[in-house]
């Protein structure tokens, strides 16, 4: 007998490129990501965002794992309160500012500046847009992993994979592998409340060759995946359709 699926573990990445959070407990709400969930980005080199008319632009016009994996040796976390980004880097606070004020945006940026510094096409910069992700596509999503997809990846490449190379919002136990890859149109329930719709597989790319401790460039995952499962995804992103609380143990539900 199938075991129940449940989820598992529920992260949120504050700033885009940068370290995960792991969540006991989230509320998610219609037409919108995890709550502060890629809600800032580091621009690398001018990319013509508009803050007062924020809108979706390419992973490329900013700092990200698929290209500066270094980024993979910081650990970020962001008080939700004040906004206050700290940054760690080999144990020790590196950076720490408010990203709401000039003058925390470039304690960050100065930081950057140096620690990124053969990268940069031009000036780091810190954007934000009222209500905007800087989600990999435009849609406000949530993204969707079943623990065994991993699992399978694992025994492909005849290594462990930390979950966190796949940087997804949602973890689920107690599904099949690649399970996740077939609820594109379909309806979930989580928690008492909260209902969410497949809307798209998540096709995997550079970022998750990255060690999410080491910064290591280690594991050939896209690669495996299209030579061993035949495509080159792994998770679901899904859209929130109904307001609600989850929390790590939760029930996950098909309609």
């Amino acid at each position: 007998m199938q075991a129940a699926a449940r989820i598992e573990r529920i992260y949120r990445y504050p700033v885009k490129g940068l370290s995960a959070e792991g969540l006991s407990s989230t509320r998610l709400r219609v037409g919108r990501t995890l709550l502060a969930d890629r809600l800032y980005a580091i621009e690398n080199g001018p990319s013509g965002f508009d803050p007062a008319a924020p809108a979706y632009f390419p992973k490329q016009r900013f700092l990200m794992l698929m290209r500066n994996e270094r980024l993979a040796r910081l650990n970020a976390r962001l008080d939700e309160d004040t906004h206050v980004l700290s940054i760690e880097l080999d144990g020790a606070i590196a950076a720490r500012g408010s990203l709401r004020e000039p003058e925390g945006r470039a304690a960050v940026e100065g930081f950057l500046v140096d620690f990124c510094a053969d990268e940069l096409r031009g000036p780091p910069k810190v954007l934000y847009g009222n209500g905007h992700s800087f989600s990999d596509v435009a849609r406000k999503v949530v993204s969707i992993i079943s623990l065994a997809s991993l699992a399978e990846i694992e025994r492909a490449l005849g290594a462990t994979v930390d979950p966190l190379r796949f940087r997804a919002n949602l973890y689920v136990g107690g599904w099949p592998a690649w399970h996740e890859l077939a609820l594109v149109g379909h309806e979930l329930r989580i928690g008492p409340t909260a209902k969410l719709k497949g809307v798209k597989r998540i096709q995997r790319c550079a970022a998750t060759e990255v060690d999410p401790v080491t910064a290591a460039r280690d594991l050939p995952i896209p690669k495996t995946l299209l030579q061993t499962f035949g495509h080159a995804d792994c998770g679901l992103y899904a859209e929130v359709i109904a307001d609600g609380e989850i929390a790590v143990g939760d029930a996950v539900e098909e309609n």
